[in-house]
């Protein structure tokens, strides 16, 4: 196999990879062990992220809902809901929906009417597509949701950059400046690039059939893009955010100085 390769012309190198990739999407086999294995990082992911939000409330209970447990709280129901989503993949698959998650917890009435309503909008297309298989409906759907993704990605670096730039403008000597802009910058780039990414993938699987995430017969095509949009960033964004808070010194008592 390896002469043939290095004897092959680019051509020839071209159509046995297109072999080799078609033979893997067809094959239930390695459909089952590429889904059951984002399925488990899913699940990884989803339980550290449960763990990191766990030890943060038992440390610092008085804090409430940080930043930091809203991320952590985020990535536990969003990886949650993707690996029970690839643990059943051939029942979900069969009913086009997509597993989508986001905690809104205190967040302002338009925020939250803007957040329902698109989500409204999403669900009565799956009912649709689910009741009645129309590609123009699905074509729409897709769209809806680049469209989403790219208004994600926008607020993102909108928001995100506007919290780093005036954490940029306190004292350098200020306590935990650094660390905060490090944290800040980073978690926005990862957000804001797979929102990116995402938006331009949806676009493309609704003009080329062949790019289409929700099905089957393309887990190959699967694992490469969850595993680089959303495992590996879930990841990081838990790697970023891993340290503890600091515990709260009790107001009636101060250490002698």
């Amino acid at each position: 196999m390896t002469r043939m390769l290095l004897t092959s012309t680019p051509m020839e190198m071209r159509a046995l990879v297109s072999n080799w990739w078609d033979e893997i999407d067809e094959s239930t086999q390695w459909q089952d062990g590429i889904f059951f294995t984002l399925c488990a990082a899913y699940a990884l992911v989803s339980s550290v992220a449960l763990f990191q939000l766990v030890r943060i409330e038992l440390r610092v209970p008085e804090y409430g809902w940080t930043t930091q447990k809203v991320f952590h709280l985020m990535n536990f129901v969003v990886n949650g809901v993707r690996a029970i989503v690839f643990g059943l993949h051939k029942q979900v698959f069969l009913l086009h929906p997509k597993a989508r998650s986001l905690p809104t917890d205190k967040l302002r009435i338009f925020y939250i009417s803007i957040n329902v309503v698109m989500y409204v909008i999403q669900v009565c297309i799956w009912i649709y597509l689910w009741i009645n298989d129309n590609s123009a409906v699905e074509f729409i759907g897709k769209i809806f949701i680049a469209v989403v993704s790219f208004l994600a990605a926008l607020g993102f670096l909108l928001y995100g950059g506007r919290l780093f730039f005036m954490l940029r403008r306190f004292p350098i000597e200020s306590k935990g400046r650094r660390k905060k802009l490090h944290e800040v910058g980073s978690v926005t780039a990862i957000c804001f690039t797979c929102f990116l990414i995402r938006c331009f993938v949806v676009v493309l699987s609704a003009f080329d059939a062949d790019a289409s995430l929700d099905v089957l017969d393309h887990p190959l095509l699967n694992l490469i893009y969850y595993l680089l949009v959303e495992i590996l960033p879930s990841a990081l964004v838990l790697y970023i955010l891993r340290k503890l808070p600091p515990k709260r010194v009790s107001a009636q008592y101060h250490p002698i100085r």
